[in-house]
């Protein structure tokens, strides 16, 4: 099968032939990572395959799962994928919002705006989530806010990772050069106007490689708001059927493929992404 060129390079110079050996370098490593991922989870796999190993006079037994339990509760499990991803996609929009208005507070030079921004980053960072959650799910309702599970949890998530994705957000604005923002000021544009056409898009390119891994992240801490049990997701569930029926293992090894698998697959399109971003930077 023949090989893509790239288009800058003249066909047959010495160029393109270090050009093509960086290429079949890349993909003997990609496949040799391929290979070693495969060796790993197949002794994964084998680690749980409840197998007897006898080496003379020394026995090993792998750990016994019961699949037919397996096989019988993963629908239900599977179902709470839905609420999982509700909850994360909910706390990323918000928390994106929150970061950018701290963010934007942060390099503020109004007082009483900069107070504002630092008091919510320094407060939220400096307790912890699980906590958080259980303030808005338990504490509010002494003061007459009842809030179901999930929107105490997308509370809870969204400022958490908005006082986190602040400073991301602060690097983004502050990566923009003086000189750009003069040039457009030069131009005629109003403060405003030079935030929204030339800060912020370039800020924003700076900031969505990171808010990908905050997205990843907050996939997996969404599990916390399971505590409050009232939110169905993969973690309640699990918890749920697995000490019903004494099969906490089991279950448990359920939920974290499915995290996993959601990992995986949201790291994938993160890398699209982020090469994506990378060509429009050359």
């Amino acid at each position: 099968m023949a090989s893509i060129a790239n288009p800058d390079i003249v066909p047959g110079s010495q160029a393109e032939l270090l050009y093509q050996a960086q290429l079949r370098k890349e993909r003997s490593f990609r496949m040799h990572v391929g290979i070693s991922w495969g060796v790993l989870f197949l002794i994964l796999v084998f680690l749980f395959s409840g197998q007897v190993i006898e080496l003379g006079a020394f026995q090993y037994e792998t750990i016994q799962l019961d699949t037919e339990f397996m096989s019988e509760k993963i629908t239900f499990i599977a179902q709470g994928l839905g609420q999982t991803l509700l909850i994360s996609v909910l706390s990323i929009l918000l928390a994106t919002v929150l970061a950018l208005l701290a963010a934007l507070g942060r390099l503020s030079k109004i007082p009483p705006i900069y107070a504002i921004s630092t008091f919510y980053v320094s407060l939220i960072r400096g307790t912890p989530l699980y906590l958080q959650i259980f303030f808005f799910f338990l504490a509010l309702p002494q003061l007459g806010i009842i809030l179901s599970g999930i929107v105490a949890g997308v509370l809870a998530l969204g400022l958490n990772y908005g006082a986190y994705m602040s400073e991301t957000f602060r690097a983004g604005l502050s990566s923009v050069s003086k000189g750009q923002r003069e040039a457009a000021m030069a131009l005629g544009m109003t403060p405003g106007q030079t935030m929204r056409r030339v800060v912020l898009p370039q800020a924003l390119r700076f900031a969505i490689p990171p808010m990908g891994n905050d997205f990843i992240s907050m996939t997996k801490d969404s599990a916390l708001v399971s505590a409050t049990g009232f939110v169905h997701e993969l973690m309640w569930r699990a918890t749920k059927v697995g000490r019903a029926e004494f099969n906490n293992l089991e279950a448990l090894i359920m939920a974290a493929m499915f995290y996993w698998t959601l990992t995986l697959i949201l790291t994938y399109f993160q890398g699209k992404l982020e090469a994506r971003l990378a060509k429009g930077d050359r």
